[in-house]
């Protein structure tokens, strides 16, 4: 029970405090303890970018350093809030990866990704739940409830590491489009087991998890669709409302693909994949701000995880948890990884790198309490080895990730580093301002603006070299760190912009040497 006479003790149970009024004075404090928190978490970010760590040890470590062991003294054990707060955070998250991943290098790899995140899925829980049944003896519910939990792999853990290592685009676009994936089956999968009765007909689960797949995907890409078409289409008076227009959109498919009874986590992943490959206006500044909230996400869902925890109680299960994650990295995961893959005849040692890059995060800690929500039994027992493995583990797959990658010789440091585009519509004009950036490792470095080879109706009307801006010439060499301006008619936009990121990653003879664009 919470003691109003101590000021020092923080409680944070539901229900209790209802009656006492909120005041200008409670406000200020709530804000100031936000904001250090922020500012702490936004500093770690460095500690975790740099150490290789995925930042949910960070944020996690912070949470309970917060709680009821550690120096913050607060009490905390709604499931239930933790988990609305967990969805909603993984809404975002899972729209921030939509948004940066890339159509060309998922589109090879999503027969692999998706087999990866059904079949892959089922393989991984049926092998940790033999593991935890026969060898740390719970019941077969809770074995398979564990076994589910942690089959999935976690976006924000996948994105934040995957993305800082230079893997061959088809391992990176496997892994990614499978974490985006198969959070939907693993969901739909946990609150079925967790359900009070028992889980009959189990192929009419199967058709359950697959029709719920098909109305989230069907409604994810209408929605992406539609969303991105209105976006190109209508001019918005301020450049501020485009990223919050597509956030919005976003979460309008989550919304839209749950209130159907479809899967709205793949809903929200796809609908914001389909936005970010549509080239959508001042798409900088959309990236920006997603990038931006799912940072918040991650750190407000980590550190409430944090709080939910309560160390002292982790001692008991901090064996099982080991075991269990001893069986799903060494065993389970690859088991599962070269089931899925070898019929795509992925090379071995890309079946290799995709075991071990299995990442656990957050969402198997979200999901690990819902049986909390539904009363199963043992259940604080299941998120105790859930959150232990996660971390465990996490902190002996990140790290090492990079290293493996460069032993089996997997490293791609080829590509150059993509443009930075943005493109802002001149609607009474009828033409697009394009803004360029040209950053250290693009292939435009050295070419002249003739050589660039524009479409007719487009042309580069400035340039910004050093705080400086000046009009170029035909014969003016770009630069790496140069910012362009470039404008085109409508009709020339899209092959525009496709000219300028051949020659980015091409050079000047981009078309000539089959890099992507058309040669003008």
């Amino acid at each position: 029970m919470c003691d109003v006479r101590e000021p020092t003790r923080a409680c944070v149970r539901a229900g209790q405090g209802r009656n006492r009024p909120l005041t200008v004075h409670h406000l200020n404090q709530l804000l100031l303890v936000c904001s250090l928190v922020l500012l702490v978490a936004v500093a770690a970010v460095r500690i975790s970018s740099r150490s290789g760590l995925p930042s949910l040890l960070v944020y996690l470590g912070i949470g309970v350093a917060m709680g009821q062991d550690g120096v913050g003294d607060i009490h905390f054990d709604n499931a239930e809030l933790t988990q609305v707060i967990g969805y909603a955070a993984l809404v975002v998250i899972l729209a921030e990866g939509g948004l940066g991943t890339k159509w060309k290098e998922i589109k090879p790899a999503l027969p692999a990704a998706t087999a990866l995140a059904l079949a892959g899925v089922a393989v991984s829980v049926g092998v940790t739940a033999s593991a935890a049944h026969y060898l740390i003896g719970l019941e077969w519910r809770q074995a398979l409830i564990i076994g589910a939990v942690v089959s999935s792999t976690d976006a924000a853990a996948v994105f934040s590491v995957l993305r800082k290592i230079p893997l061959p685009s088809r391992v990176t676009g496997t892994l990614e489009a499978e974490s985006g994936f198969n959070d939907a089956p693993v969901v739909i999968l946990v609150v079925s087991l967790s359900t009070a009765g028992p889980v009959e007909h189990w192929y009419t689960l199967l058709g359950v998890i697959l029709l719920e797949l098909a109305i989230g995907a069907a409604i994810g890409l209408a929605v992406g669709w539609l969303g991105a078409w209105g976006l190109r289409h209508v001019a918005l008076p301020a450049s501020g409302l485009y990223p919050i227009a597509v956030m919005a959109i976003a979460v309008v498919a989550y919304a839209a693909g749950a209130l159907a009874h479809g899967s709205g986590f793949l809903a929200v992943y796809l609908a914001a994949m389909v936005m970010g490959n549509a080239r959508l206006p001042h798409w900088p500044a959309t990236r920006g701000f997603a990038d931006g909230l799912g940072w918040m996400a991650q750190i407000g869902m980590f550190v409430l995880l944090g709080l939910l925890v309560t160390p002292h109680e982790l001692g008991d299960d901090i064996v099982p948890a080991l075991v269990i994650g001893l069986v799903l990295t060494m065993v389970a995961r690859p088991l599962s990884v070269v089931l899925c893959l070898s019929p795509f005849r992925v090379p071995w040692q890309e079946q290799a790198l995709m075991s071990w890059a299995g990442l656990r995060g957050a969402v198997p800690i979200i999901l690990a309490t819902i049986p909390m929500v539904q009363g199963v039994d043992a259940s604080r027992r299941i998120f105790n080895i859930v959150f232990v493995l996660v971390v465990v583990y996490t902190l002996v797959q990140g790290p090492t990730l990079p290293w493996l990658g460069r032993k089996l010789h997997l490293g791609d440091g080829s590509e150059a580093a993509d443009l930075g585009i943005e493109s802002a519509p001149l609607e009474r004009l009828r033409g697009h301002l394009l803004s360029v950036a040209i950053p250290g490792e693009s292939k435009m470095h050295g070419v002249e603006v003739a050589e660039l080879r524009l479409p007719h109706g487009a042309a580069v009307t400035l340039i910004v070299r050093g705080g400086e801006s000046f009009v170029p010439l035909p014969t003016t060499i770009l630069q790496r760190g140069d910012e362009l301006l470039v404008v085109a008619t409508d009709p020339v936009r899209d092959a525009t912009e496709s000219r300028l990121r051949a020659v980015g990653h091409g050079g000047k003879l981009a078309g000539w040497l089959g890099t992507d664009g058309t040669a003008r």
